[in-house]
């Protein structure tokens, strides 16, 4: 096997209409075995390397508006609901929204800690195991609609039992033509990506929105989530200004008021609302909704991320 034959393979792939991101990946599945071969003498020289590896494409995944979220909540069978408000403002995966017990949520506290997938399998990470604090408001909505359910899970079939990770995706596809604006292509697991614009909007550093995501590092959090940090052309400018006012040299100033006033690219308007609606003990279930806060740009730079 010659890095050509490789490259041709992943020619083929991409011709065949599959997304870059997935070409990555199945790449970099024999990369890691050819990798291993080399490391135990079996094998020469790895015939994958980054001349041979497609690019990974963009990860900008639309980051649905509040009004959508509660859109879908509103159009989705009851009983599957509460996998809407996890997934969007919990920010599980849509497999951990399905295997959570309710041994694994602390309703007194408001403290979700996921444990294992929906098919019994490991979580993505050790990351991923990181217990979550929620609103007090949701975690009695989770357990009303445990009352009302039944059964070992917080989000199930209707009839007591587990629902599965296809039963959410298939009611959100049914939902999606109902919901204006939202793209055709939107998933359960997009739901997950909701909860990094009120983060970010609210002026938590990198560190902080990595560890509430639960990502495995903050080099994917960034390239997953950076384009939604506020532009701050100004900011360089500041501390330049700053650098000069420590100087105390009035000649800089008087200089500066000589020359053209340089044209200042707008900051995106970052206005904070209250997005939760109040609806005390609507329903049997006790869909109730409390109030957090949310964050939308003037600059219409929300609806991608």
């Amino acid at each position: 096997m010659r890095p050509s034959t490789i490259r041709s393979w992943t020619v083929e792939l991409e011709a065949d209409g599959l997304a870059d991101s997935y070409v990555h990946a199945l790449h970099s599945r024999p990369s890691q075995v050819m990798s291993d071969a080399v490391h135990d003498g079996s094998l020469a020289r790895n015939p994958c390397s980054r001349r041979t590896s497609p690019g990974a494409g963009g990860q900008r995944p639309y980051v649905a508006t509040t009004e959508q979220v509660w859109a879908l909540h509103d159009t989705v069978a009851e009983h599957l609901r509460p996998a809407i408000l996890l997934g969007a403002f919990v920010g599980l995966r849509t497999a951990e929204v399905v295997a959570l017990q309710v041994g694994d949520v602390d309703f007194v506290r408001g403290v979700v800690r996921p444990v294992q997938q929906g098919n019994g399998k490991p979580l993505k990470s050790e990351t991923s195991c990181t217990a979550l604090p929620i609103l007090q408001e949701l975690a009695a909505v989770s357990s009303a609609a445990v009352a009302r359910w039944g059964g070992d899970h917080v989000v199930t079939d209707g009839t007591g039992r587990q629902t599965s990770t296809w039963a959410v995706e298939r009611s959100i596809r049914s939902a999606r033509p109902e919901v204006a604006g939202l793209p055709a292509a939107f998933r359960s697991h997009d739901l997950r990506h909701y909860p990094a614009g009120p983060l970010i909007g609210s002026g938590l550093d990198v560190e902080v929105v990595q560890r509430r995501l639960r990502h495995g590092s903050a080099t994917t959090m960034l390239d997953t989530y950076g384009h939604l940090w506020p532009d701050s052309n100004g900011s360089p400018r500041a501390a330049a200004g700053a650098v000069r006012a420590a100087r105390g040299d009035p000649s800089w100033t008087e200089r500066a008021d000589l020359q053209s006033q340089p044209q200042v690219s707008p900051q995106a308007d970052i206005r904070c609302r209250s997005t939760w609606r109040t609806r005390a003990g609507a329903g049997e279930g006790g869909s109730g909704r409390s109030r957090t806060p949310a964050c939308t740009r003037s600059t219409s730079r929300s609806g991608r991320g």
